[in-house]
């Protein structure tokens, strides 16, 4: 008979050593359930003097939740782990609950672990998760970046996110924690067939399907999406990165196939915004028949334009003008700013602003312009750093070269 802890742990550690062999601390985040406790056990047992951490978070969506985070701390205190609960009050009004359950989790997980400087947190995904994410995405229609394989290692939200039982099974992680006596949570919430994942899940049963297949098919899906991220970095070698924007060769963009146009299209628009996920496939597409045809166009805050022989993608100034004022360090998710006095904020130029100041000896379109930070106090403009010097301001983007190849490469 197979030995469990060289079937289960054995790889599970293996994932470990490779994704986080050389982090001093690591975060777990636990829900309670058989996969993430197993997940926590195996840490603990690897971690040889690491500093690791264990956060639940509590979505408060049912009335037995606190007393489940309530148990993972008490589990995670005999393996001598601090634990933390994060607790998610929803607001009220309509949307999607999973979606922003799932939002609300990555942003409390990310600060806690911000807040305790662990440089990463491992999330306890199974190849089970791998096969029904392939499934609900193909009923959805996904393109190639849907049924992509999960990553085992993903930045997002300030945080690297590990999945280092990707390879793993449901069953035999709850084999294994019955082999030790190891309680876990059962989630009434996985009988629940009005949730996607659970049809999913109780269909890929009904129908004998292998989740380990479906999880290889993932697999091969990520092998041909990075593939294509290559080709797309390739192309985008030739972009110019000046003042925050970013100018494409319009011919190299257009020769492109059109799914290499969409991966430059969505990882310029995160480049200027910073957003962590990318826009809507649809309107990207959107986009893209606009920008063929000529047309400048909007995109999730971001302004891309044709120019000549280039493709211009910069700040929607109204998008600027919309983001929140800042007394710094940092504004709009873009800029950094040095300088500031007291009593000074920073907040977009504006378009009626443009009237003082050279904006086009400073070599910015109007829009760039607009949309470039201005440094005010009492409502008067002091300074535009990137139009006019000599304030003793100074303002630098928060992304460079490098980061826009990172989001081509992981789009």
């Amino acid at each position: 008979m197979t030995d469990p802890v060289a079937h289960v742990a054995g790889p599970v550690r293996a994932a470990l050593d490779r994704l986080a062999g050389d982090l001093p601390a690591l975060g777990i985040a636990v829900s309670g359930g058989g996969d993430s406790m197993a997940l926590m056990h195996i840490v603990a047992d690897w971690s040889h003097g690491r500093r690791v951490m264990v956060a639940t978070v509590d979505h408060n969506l049912r009335a037995e939740s606190a007393e489940e985070a309530r148990q993972v701390g008490r589990a995670a205190r005999t393996l001598d782990l601090p634990h933390t609960t994060l607790n998610w009050h929803r607001d009220t009004g309509s949307g999607n609950l999973m979606a922003a359950a799932r939002e609300a989790r990555f942003r409390l997980l990310s600060e806690w672990a911000q807040a305790n400087r662990l440089p990463a947190i491992a999330l306890g995904h199974t190849a089970d998760d791998q096969a029904e994410t392939l499934m609900m995405r193909l009923a959805r229609g996904s393109g190639i970046d849907g049924l992509a394989a999960m990553a085992e290692c993903r930045d997002a939200f300030g945080v690297r996110w590990l999945r280092p039982m990707l390879g793993a099974r449901r069953e035999d992680l709850r084999d294994w924690l019955r082999g030790r006596d190891i309680a876990w949570i059962d989630d009434p919430g996985n009988e629940n067939v009005d949730f996607d994942r659970i049809r999913i899940r109780k269909a890929i049963a009904a129908m004998g399907l292998e989740t380990a297949a479906l999880a290889r098919s993932a697999r091969h899906i990520g092998e041909a999406r990075r593939a294509l991220s290559h080709y797309a970095a390739d192309t985008a070698e030739r972009a110019v990165i000046r003042h925050g924007t970013i100018t494409l060769p319009r011919r190299d963009f257009r020769d492109a196939p059109a799914e290499i146009r969409r991966r430059l299209l969505v990882a310029s628009c995160r480049w200027i915004t910073g957003a962590d996920y990318p826009p809507r496939r649809a309107t990207v597409l959107h986009a893209l028949e606009a920008i063929g045809a000529g047309s400048r166009v909007t995109l999730d805050g971001a302004l891309i334009e044709p120019i000549g022989d280039r493709l211009h993608i910069g700040r929607e100034p109204a998008a600027a003008m919309r983001a929140q004022i800042s007394d710094g360090p940092e504004w709009d998710n873009r800029w950094r700013v040095d300088g500031l006095r007291p009593g000074q904020q920073v907040s977009a130029l504006g378009m009626q602003a443009l009237a003082q100041v050279n904006w086009r000896g400073a070599g910015l379109s109007r829009d760039d312009a607009a949309a470039s930070p201005a440094i005010r106090e009492s409502g008067r403009l002091i300074a535009a750093p990137l139009l006019r010097g000599g304030s003793g301001h100074r303002v630098e983007p928060l992304r460079d070269a490098a980061d826009f190849r990172k989001l081509v490469m992981a789009h």
